[in-house]
């Protein structure tokens, strides 16, 4: 696993005020042999500014994109689409991962074609660290796997499909219900902190998350049209 490329993909918008940690945290990783792809949605602020800074550093393995998407999970897709790893990462704007995070992963490879691996994901507010996400993949019904932390490999985002854009919030959660219920993917959980999350971002509206979640649960019959009624209604 000495020379396995892994890539890491940051979508991102008008994350000024962020996304320099994120890239940091990139940068500064133990392990060498990553590409990077930054894919901004046409941000306003000072975003593609700070992204170019680092160009220099990452000395030809950063490369961005800056073009109008539809949504966080058209970024990834579009991320994953131009990477060339055979572990692939996804790391948000507003988040930042632990400096030995891919040197940690690559050593709970198995060698199977079909993996996720994942681990555990401080989770900040205000600045405070306001606990450690450990959810674990056979508990899906209830709760996501901290995606911030979560490694792919690139086999089984060709054979199961990519994120779906019809979700604004919660594709993620869908995605991992689908190679879960295929049966053929490996899910590997790291007992370590793989990466820090803020409290704030698109994934923190509670309402709309929890909607969507109730839908992608019916829709894989973990839950009855009744209970999903109740979650989208507030009712549970």
């Amino acid at each position: 696993m000495n020379n396995l490329k892994v890539s890491i993909i940051t979508p991102c918008l008008n994350s000024a005020a962020t996304i320099r940690q994120t890239i940091e945290s990139v940068l500064s990783q133990t392990y060498e042999n990553i590409e990077y792809i930054i894919v901004d949605g046409r941000s306003t602020d000072q975003t593609v500014n700070i992204i170019r800074e680092y160009i220099p550093s990452f000395k030809g393995r950063l490369k961005y994109i800056s073009e109008k998407d539809t949504g966080i999970y058209s970024a990834m897709n579009k991320g994953i689409k131009l990477s060339h790893g055979s572990l692939i990462g996804i790391i948000n704007s507003d988040d930042y991962y632990e400096n030995n995070a891919v040197e940690k992963v690559l050593t709970y490879m198995t060698g199977d074609k079909y993996q996720v691996i994942y681990g555990y994901c401080r989770v900040f507010y205000n600045n405070c660290m306001a606990g450690i996400l450990k959810n674990q993949h056979k508990d899906l019904v209830h709760n996501m796997i901290p995606h911030p932390t979560c490694f792919v490999t690139r086999e089984t985002y060709q054979d199961f499909g990519l994120f779906l854009t019809v979700f604004k919030i919660a594709s993620d959660y869908e995605f991992m219900f689908r190679v879960r219920n295929s049966g053929k993917v490996n899910f590997t959980q790291i007992k370590d902190v793989i990466s820090n999350f803020r409290l704030g971002g698109k994934s923190s509206d509670t309402y709309k998350l929890k909607c969507e979640n109730a839908i992608i649960r019916y829709h894989y019959r973990e839950i009855s049209f009744m209970e999903m009624m109740a979650y989208m209604l507030c009712l549970d």
